[in-house]
């Protein structure tokens, strides 16, 4: 018989990734004994735990904020009722940014991209109704974790719970800000020291809480591929447990307690690959490198959110299935939580109906699918397992070289990683244009039907609203109290002291975010981005 012509002349599973051949047999996966490990068992490649998903369903956490706290209460409340299994909070920029609300940076921004928090009112408002000492709850904030983590604490023992009962995650990553984001104040060095502070305290006082939720997410983002994703992801992760380990601690007292959070694209092997190399890669990590006794110090748990940069404004029903696919690639990787991105969302904020059909897609797959009633059920498959350790060997690759350049805050001083990132970007963008890299209804199977979508709007006068509920706040606080304890920030800014503690009780006099965060750059400074060619 002829040899039949394939549609292409290399298939790959990304711009710059990896070779996908015809056919896999035994052969591709020969010599790679350790894949064999049982679930729940190091180096943990199948699932951190023995029986995955037949005990519980990982937790569905679908990221909201816009405008003010009581409008995104009410949308935590819609989702509570439609099956959201927890929280996961967006903060406006100014918040992120180290702003109030009536900053003159800050008017633009006020409420769009995510709910207005300038002081422990907001917060307190945020979670009416909600009971936080029984909630899980992520919050993705980096520059300003300490404040906002302070003011969570402080709103959560209004309600009368401890600290010793709050679930949840604070991002509190800032390495990947300076690679990815942008959304830094200070420099990486105070910004490390701040992002310490907050893990010590947690692993003292908040046995359930996640301090750290070190995020690749952002990277793949900016253009990473997936084996860069992961590669700078665990390089990060290796400069914080470092970092805690420089100051005094022992790695199981405190690794435990850091989480992950990586992107779904729409290659669905490619994704599940990265997924048990992540798993594989850290705890082999953690045991060999860090020698860390504790079990828990050496799973990665993490965290999945589905591409938002791979949805498309064009066709935007569309989304609907490639949304689809991610989560169910994060869901055979074995996530611990998900949320699903709405179709609308390269259009604007998320309306109710599209949140609800994201959420809805993920209750479809956990108990109408059958995938979650077997744990790793593509493994064993020899193009899965052929391709994981292909992910890894790429993946070394760069650690080798991050490692040998002095670690992952050296590179990133050099601009090695955002280069990489850069490079990345460029090629995949380049392939989108010449129709290499195809994207349905953005460069094949076009359509110019006009869109017909009812999208969500911001209320033009939520920047109002917030500068008034400011202006009555200072108004009614006790002042001088205010100020004693921004001076106090400031002296323990200046100490080797951990800021925690100060900072609670700096937002119990109702210090606002950007208060804070002017005295912290008053001992900081401020970080300005060398240019990176």
């Amino acid at each position: 018989m002829a040899e039949m012509k394939e549609r292409k002349k290399e298939f790959k599973t990304a711009v710059d990734g990896i070779v996908v051949d015809r056919v896999y047999t035994p052969d591709d996966i020969s010599g790679n004994e350790k894949d064999i490990s049982p679930p729940g068992e190091y180096p943990f490649t199948r699932n951190i735990m023995p029986a995955g998903y037949r005990t519980r369903l990982w937790t569905m956490r679908q990221y909201a904020g816009f405008a003010t706290a009581e409008e995104t209460n009410e949308r935590y409340k819609y989702l509570y009722e439609q099956g959201q299994t927890g929280f996961s909070v967006a903060f406006h920029l100014p918040t992120q940014m180290g702003y109030d609300s009536d900053h003159p940076l800050a008017l633009p921004e006020v409420g769009r991209v995510g709910v207005a928090i300038d002081s422990l009112q907001d917060m307190e408002d945020l979670w009416d109704g909600i009971p936080l000492g029984e909630v899980s709850t992520s919050m993705t904030i980096n520059a300003t974790a300490p404040t906002v983590l302070a003011m969570y604490i402080a709103a959560a023992e209004k309600q009368g719970a401890k600290q010793s009962q709050l679930m949840g995650t604070v991002q509190n990553d800032l390495l990947k800000e300076y690679v990815a984001r942008n959304t830094y104040i200070f420099a990486p060095e105070p910004s490390m020291r701040l992002t310490t502070d907050i893990c010590g305290y947690c692993a003292q006082n908040m046995p359930k809480w996640n301090s750290i939720s070190i995020s690749g997410y952002h990277i793949r983002e900016a253009g990473a591929t997936a084996i860069q994703e992961a590669a700078f992801t665990l390089a990060n992760g290796i400069a914080y447990v470092q970092a805690m380990i420089d100051r005094g601690m022992d790695v199981d007292s405190f690794a435990p307690h850091f989480s992950f959070f990586f992107a779904s694209f729409s290659n669905l092997f490619e994704e599940v690959a990265k997924f048990r190399v992540l798993r594989r890669a850290w705890a082999e990590i953690m045991k060999e490198r860090f020698g860390a006794r504790n079990k828990r110090s050496m799973m990665l748990k993490f965290h999945v959110q589905t591409g938002g940069c791979t949805l498309a404004e064009q066709q935007p029903l569309n989304n609907v299935v490639r949304v689809t696919i991610q989560a169910l690639a994060a869901i055979l990787g074995s996530c611990q939580s998900l949320h699903t991105n709405s179709y609308d969302e390269a259009l604007a904020l998320p309306s109710e109906e599209a949140v609800q059909l994201a959420l809805r897609t993920q209750q479809i797959l956990a108990y109408e699918s059958g995938v979650a009633d077997t744990v790793d059920p593509l493994g064993g498959s020899y193009y899965l397992e052929s391709l994981t350790n292909r992910i890894e060997a790429g993946m070394q690759k760069y650690l080798d070289t991050i490692d040998k350049m002095g670690g992952a805050l050296e590179a990133i001083k050099r601009g090695y990683i955002q280069r990489e990132i850069r490079r990345s970007s460029y090629n995949h963008q380049r392939a989108v244009d010449a129709g290499e890299q195809v994207v349905i209804g953005v460069n094949k199977y076009t359509s110019d039907e006009p869109l017909d979508l009812e999208l969500l709007e911001i209320d033009e006068d939520v920047a109002g609203k917030q500068i008034e509920r400011l202006k009555k706040l200072r108004s009614v606080r006790d002042n001088k109290k205010v100020r004693r304890m921004l001076d106090e920030v400031r002296q323990v800014a200046r100490s080797e002291e951990n800021i925690m503690p100060v900072l609670i009780e700096a937002v119990k006099a109702y210090a606002t975010v950007g208060e804070i965060s002017d005295a912290l750059r008053d001992v900081f400074g401020e970080y300005r981005e060398p240019s990176v060619l």
